[in-house]
């Protein structure tokens, strides 16, 4: 087991104040979630920190990833949508994630219960990434903007250079996150808060 995840397994990820804290998703689910990590590594695959929770690689390329929510916790398949299912236990998060897939759990004992079928799911994901599978996506372009970045874009000319200038998967990284929250309110302030970060050419995650 890779010493550098270990911090994530009993306090998070540590990107907010929750960190630690009874309040923190990794801690709700901390038993659940060492679970999931022998099962996965148990399928072989290299263990690591990347986006600030654990992901397990094949010959260098994402499988899939360890993931806490506020109701569960789950395994994340880069390329689910190319799995077969045949216990249709994949889930598609929202409907603008394309290739991602997840399998969620609110109980320890559905970890243990399915071991051989998830091992199955782990490893048919890495027959995919070995074959070079890939999901065919839809265009950046064919995302809507909301309104809150139209509206910024419209405005600043420098912004709007700035945001065309990235590469189509960070465009689509903001698009999607600045469209996520219900309130208005929200959106504007997404954008509002990583306008200085589109300014210097950087993703939402760079």
């Amino acid at each position: 087991m890779a010493p550098t995840v270990d911090f994530y397994f009993t306090d998070g990820c540590g990107r907010c104040a929750l960190v630690g804290t009874p309040a923190c998703s990794v801690v709700t689910w901390q038993h659940e979630l060492r679970e999931l990590r022998a099962l996965v590594l148990s399928c072989g695959l290299t263990e690591e920190v990347k986006w600030g929770v654990p992901c397990y690689t094949f010959q260098r390329k994402n499988v899939v990833l360890i993931h806490a929510f506020k109701d569960y916790c789950a395994l994340n398949f880069f390329n689910g949508a190319l799995l077969s299912d045949p216990s249709g236990l994949l889930v598609q998060q929202t409907q603008n994630v394309q290739a991602a897939r997840q399998i969620r759990f609110t109980d320890g004992r559905q970890i243990q219960q399915r071991q051989a079928v998830l091992q199955a799911y782990i490893r048919e994901a890495v027959e995919v990434e070995k074959a070079g599978r890939k999901v065919t996506r839809k265009p950046t372009s064919e995302f809507p903007v909301p309104e809150e970045l139209q509206a910024a874009l419209d405005t600043n000319a420098s912004l709007k250079a700035a945001f065309h200038t990235l590469s189509p998967g960070r465009q689509r990284g903001y698009l999607l996150y600045f469209a996520a929250p219900k309130q208005a309110k929200t959106r504007a302030a997404r954008v509002a808060k990583h306008t200085p970060h589109i300014l210097k050419g950087k993703g939402l995650h760079d």
